[in-house]
């Protein structure tokens, strides 16, 4: 009875290597991603204003014209109002947190944009003085939305922070990261609305 007991055990144990094994290479080909722990580099109880835009709507799809994989796609037209008195200068940002990165993904940094600007177009020259950063995919200023086949819908931050300085006096070079935390500790206040894309 125990040698019976032993045998039976070393062939549950094959069987369950075998079926691990292929569980394993199954959920591999499903694998979804998402991490909601990424902090949005400003401060807590921030004032708001409002952004718009005439191209991307709040809670909705991004079009087609404003995706990244095969191009960089075209920035949307963005509208902004009520920002304090006091703006010396505007930061324009797109950041994915849902991108399979770890640490979310930067489309757009823009920063350096004249206190008098109250909106963008579609596909932006930004205004003399204005600096476009680089993004996480590697290229200078706007890349749009492509997230891997078959993930979580991605959630897609548009954000515009009035700032307190007139420049952030950070090189054309510098990190989405780096801008995001100078940014956050010179915000006076932020606009923003998410929209989303999936495939």
């Amino acid at each position: 009875m125990h040698r019976i007991s032993r045998r039976l055990a070393v062939v549950l144990a094959v069987v369950l290597v075998f079926v691990g094994a292929a569980a394993g290479a199954s959920a591999a080909t499903v694998l979804h991603f998402g991490f909601k722990k990424v902090r949005t580099g400003l401060p807590t109880g921030l004032a708001h204003f409002k952004l718009t835009s005439t191209d991307v709507r709040a809670g909705k799809p991004i079009p087609a014209r404003q995706w990244g994989c095969d191009d960089a796609g075209l920035s949307p037209q963005l509208s902004w109002s009520g920002a304090p008195a006091g703006t010396k200068s505007f930061a324009v940002t797109l950041f994915d947190p849902d991108a399979p990165t770890g640490s979310g993904f930067w489309h757009w940094v823009a920063w350096d944009i004249p206190a008098g600007t109250t909106s963008l177009p579609t596909g932006a020259v930004l205004p003399a003085g204005s600096v476009s950063g680089p993004n996480d995919g590697g290229g200078v200023g706007y890349t749009g939305p492509c997230p891997p086949t078959g993930d979580i819908t991605h959630h897609y931050v548009f954000t515009v922070v009035a700032l307190s300085l007139p420049t952030l006096d950070l090189a054309p070079g510098t990190s989405p990261a780096v801008v995001g935390y100078v940014t956050g500790h010179n915000a006076l206040a932020s606009a923003s609305f998410t929209a989303t894309a999936q495939q």
